[in-house]
């Protein structure tokens, strides 16, 4: 593993769990921390291999996401199965379960996201403005917005993030991306987020980021 993917995973891991929010990589939780935190460095070291097409950068992790799987922008589905055009995720590539319930997890944000990637040819990294998982008080299965304390505490390790994979261009889906990008003094073009009805506007400023246009055949994204 890359020292650096080493040295963001660890901080990743150390980072202190604010009030209702959850770290789902600290050493000391449950056995499924170190199994995300082993697909989120695998993750990190294929795209640093190959060479990112886009990095994209959300608000924070879903219940049904990242918070299970510990791969922005993915569920379970989607990490189990991969992404064989894009040569993206799946179990071959060393990918694994790491929840405790027997449920494999869709996300609705993770089924549009990679649903455009696969129509574009487009090979994503994601991060998170908030890489911990924000919840409602007493409730695990719920998602809320970040909070200003928790946004300002992940911006040390965007920028680590980003310090990986200089070159590449940069999307914000949402606000609070933007701005902790906008705060970073990170050039970036701010997408839509595709829930709620705005899966057109997503794909049309995807379009626009990487003036991409779909191939001939495109597959489907696990849903």
């Amino acid at each position: 593993m890359s020292p650096n993917i080493a040295s963001l995973i660890a901080a990743l891991a150390a980072l202190a769990e604010l009030p209702d929010s959850v770290n789902m990589y600290a050493p000391h939780g449950p056995p499924g921390n170190e199994v995300r935190r082993a697909n989120l460095s695998l993750a990190l070291a294929l795209a640093l291999a190959r060479g990112p097409d886009l990095l994209l950068i959300g608000e924070a992790p879903g219940y049904n996401g990242a918070r299970r799987t510990g791969v922005p922008f993915t569920s379970e589905r989607i990490l189990l199965a991969g992404l064989p055009s894009l040569g993206q995720f799946g179990r071959e590539r060393g990918f694994a379960y790491a929840s405790d319930d027997g449920r494999i997890s869709a996300e609705p944000t993770a089924t549009l996201v990679y649903r455009e990637m696969v129509a574009l040819n487009c090979f994503v990294v994601g991060w998170n403005a908030c890489p911990l998982h924000p919840q409602r008080p007493g409730k695990p299965q719920s998602n809320r917005p970040p909070r200003a304390a928790e946004v300002a505490q992940g911006l040390p390790l965007l920028q680590q993030f980003l310090a990986l994979f200089a070159g590449v261009p940069v999307a914000a889906m949402g606000n609070v991306a933007a701005a902790s990008l906008t705060r970073l003094a990170v050039t970036h073009v701010k997408l839509r987020h595709p829930a709620q009805g705005g899966a057109r506007q997503f794909a049309a400023g995807l379009r626009g980021v990487q003036h991409l246009t779909p191939p001939a055949s495109a597959q489907s994204a696990p849903e």
